[in-house]
């Protein structure tokens, strides 16, 4: 789960830069802090999309052969 300390100090980074501005150490805090949580957003949303299995009307397994080749080098026993 994403810090929820990380996404405390970023909004109160935020908020200061607004009212009052940020000083230069703080301006690059707050860029080092929005990186990691695109980092992590980016890496868990990855991993949601990599465990769908897209099934039809008719019960056919239809996931693209892209995510289908990606879960086997995650996993070689699924397939």
């Amino acid at each position: 789960m994403i810090n929820t300390k990380l996404i405390k100090r970023i909004n109160e980074l935020a908020r200061k830069d607004k009212e009052d501005g940020l000083t230069t150490e703080e301006k690059r805090e707050q860029e080092q802090l929005r990186s990691d949580y695109l980092k992590q957003f980016r890496n868990r949303f990855r991993n949601q999309v990599e465990t769908i299995t897209v099934i039809d009307e008719e019960g056919n397994d239809v996931t693209p052969k892209k995510l289908k080749q990606i879960k086997n080098k995650k996993d070689p026993t699924i397939m």
